[in-house]
């Protein structure tokens, strides 16, 4: 019974998975940040790429 008492303890009081979910949730915010950044100066570059093609063929 002490063992299992023990044991039980020994997992509420380990914090080595929380760190892990932490550090997982933080590097998904970043790779959301990182894609929404890269869509959006994708979508800009493409936009001016977009008005020059149309302006060069108006000459």
């Amino acid at each position: 019974m002490r063992a299992t008492l023990r044991l039980v303890n020994g997992f509420l009081l380990a914090e080595e998975g929380l760190e892990t979910v932490e550090y997982a949730i933080i590097s998904g915010i970043i790779v959301v940040a990182v894609i929404a950044t890269v869509v959006s100066i994708g979508t800009w570059v493409s936009g001016k790429f977009t008005t020059l093609n149309t302006g060069l063929a108006g000459h």
